[in-house]
């Protein structure tokens, strides 16, 4: 999909935390587009997870703001950026292994029963939150053999599967995913790929945090590279050789000595 026109809807300026003589975000900058795949690739150390927290909610920044679709917003906890439409998948993937997936779809935020039944008693209607997540489920074209099933007799891959689903199911805007193929072997994280994929066809943008750089290469329309908590570059992984790229990331080369077109 080609972002070069599309428009920013998630930004970041000069974001600035702090933990006593360390510094995690030193100034550093972000720029999301619409309907795109954000890769942000970092070295360790390089503020990757601290960027990541501050735009889901988990972390408060000492300084600096963050901007959605042009209106300044602050984000308390991770409550308030699912609030405003944003949903992080991290890489514990949060599911509870003896609950079925319908059950994990919708952890915490159950549908109840229609009038006393669920506003007196409150009474969960586990017969429209199955129908609810078989319909999520085909939309993402994720093949489980039953919605009853407890999530610890998932594949690792189905068990990620689970998790975006859940995310994309609530996200208005953006979904966050943090390393979503580490654990993974080479079929399933090329599954997991698939479905990222089918994630942005769907209208929504997503931030992609990975240290794999081919799956980086291979589905990302722009790469944000984070350096000494600072973001260094965003660059068109079309204009860009791989090893330039982690050349950039590890500091072994300015930016500026990129090609122009390699800019994203």
């Amino acid at each position: 999909m080609t972002t070069t026109n599309a428009a920013s809807i998630f930004q970041a300026h000069n974001l600035v935390k702090r933990y006593g003589h360390v510094t995690a975000l030193d100034g550093t900058d972000f720029d999301l587009r619409a309907g795109e795949i954000l890769a942000v690739i970092g070295d360790n150390g390089a503020g990757k997870s601290s960027l990541i927290k501050a735009l889901s909610g988990a972390l408060i920044p000492d300084t600096g703001e963050l901007i959605l679709d042009g209106k300044k917003v602050h984000f308390k906890s991770p409550i308030d950026a699912r609030l405003h439409g944003i949903e992080a998948v991290y890489q514990d993937l949060a599911v509870a292994p003896a609950m079925t997936i319908a059950e994990n779809l919708f952890l915490g935020r159950e549908i109840l029963k229609q009038g006393l039944l669920g506003k007196c008693f409150r009474i969960i209607d586990k017969k429209k939150m199955l129908s609810e997540a078989v319909r999520h489920m085909q939309d993402l074209k994720i093949g489980i053999r039953s919605m009853s099933q407890a999530v610890e007799t998932l594949s690792g891959g189905q068990r990620q599967g689970v998790a975006v689903a859940r995310s994309t199911a609530f996200a208005k805007h953006v979904v966050i995913l943090d390393e979503p193929t580490a654990a993974l072997g080479v079929k399933e994280g090329n599954m997991v790929l698939e479905l990222i994929r089918r994630v942005r066809d769907r209208g929504l943008s997503v931030i992609l945090i990975s240290h794999n750089m081919p799956h980086v290469f291979e589905i990302a329309d722009r790469i944000h590279i984070q350096r000494l908590g600072k973001r260094v570059a965003v660059v068109n992984p079309k204009k860009i050789s791989m090893s330039d790229t982690v050349a950039v990331m590890t500091g072994a080369k300015n930016p500026d000595e990129l090609p122009e077109d390699a800019h994203a």
